[in-house]
């Protein structure tokens, strides 16, 4: 077949809705073939590059690496395609659905009171929001942007930093007065000392003790699977917890929570960022919009 008059373009939306559907028959209905046209498209695309993107079977669908790589790329293609047509068409105002996925912790105390902001800037773009603490895989989720916390592994995902926070141990009034305020490492023997139901990079509380930094484990009855999750349990009397500052800073302020051990905290921070797929390619518009604000508004102290 002739160069000109292969529709790359079209193969590669072919091909990227059958990553973000999951397979050749709902992708097939979205683009209105049939499942035997879709996989023979595929089939030729494979040919044509002369490698396997695409293990199939019967019950399996997975990409190969070199698949994970081409659906990177021609995302990012087709991305500036449909930038180019807006620009030339509406000067480049954003438009579309954003997949968004962060903490509970982010999206309570830093997203929620900016966003309508947001949607007011760009009122074409819509937001599908995630809570999750845990660290997902963007491609497999179809996440656009992601905000995370903690350190980050070396990889192929593009990070903007949206500012660190402090971590603080905290318990209610009226928990420590049940339970006594803790002053050494020694002391937490005797408390409940919430942790999330899931393994961090630092599964524990680092606190300094005899002129060293000690990991101390969490132990308790409750486990969470968020932040946000853990604060409301010690605003319940729960627990202990340590927690980023800047989400209990409001409670500290009221006296809903006591910072305690604070002669023994290290003073490290944790880090967050947003984070996207790609090596510095271009971006949808709607995308690019939301990194842009987050950097703004966004920040965490």
């Amino acid at each position: 077949m002739a160069r000109s008059e292969i529709n790359r373009s079209g193969e590669m939306e072919v091909f990227v809705s059958v990553v973000e559907y999951g397979g050749f028959s709902a992708a097939a209905r979205a683009c209105r073939m049939t499942p035997s046209a879709i996989s023979k498209l595929v089939a030729r695309l494979e040919a044509r590059l002369g490698t396997r993107l695409i293990n199939r079977s019967t019950r399996a669908f997975q990409l190969t690496p070199e698949g994970c790589a081409f659906y990177e790329r021609v995302t990012r293609i087709l991305a500036d395609i449909e930038d180019a047509e807006r620009a030339a068409n509406a000067g480049e105002q954003p438009v579309g659905r954003i997949r968004l996925n962060t903490s509970a912790s982010y999206a309570t105390h830093v997203l929620a009171p900016i966003l309508p902001d947001f949607l007011d800037r760009h009122p074409r773009v819509t937001l599908d929001l995630i809570q999750t603490d845990m660290v997902v895989d963007l491609l497999a989720d179809r996440t656009d942007v992601a905000v995370r916390a903690g350190p980050l592994k070396s990889s192929s995902l593009v990070a903007r930093k949206l500012g660190d926070s402090a971590m603080v141990v905290v318990g209610a009034p009226a928990y420590l007065a049940r339970y006594g305020v803790p002053k050494t490492v020694d002391d937490l023997d005797r408390h409940t000392r919430l942790g999330f139901g899931y393994v961090r990079t630092v599964d524990g509380w680092p606190l300094k003790t005899n002129g060293e930094t000690v990991v101390v484990p969490t132990i308790g009855r409750v486990t969470a699977s968020d932040g946000e999750a853990l604060r409301r349990l010690a605003l319940g009397g729960v627990g202990l917890a340590r927690l980023a500052s800047f989400t209990v800073r409001e409670d500290i302020a009221a006296g809903r929570l006591v910072p305690v051990l604070e002669e023994l905290n290290p003073g490290d921070r944790e880090a967050f960022h947003a984070i996207h797929i790609g090596q510095g390619g271009p971006l949808p518009s709607r995308v690019r919009a939301l990194l842009d604000f987050l950097a703004e508004r966004g920040k965490v102290s």
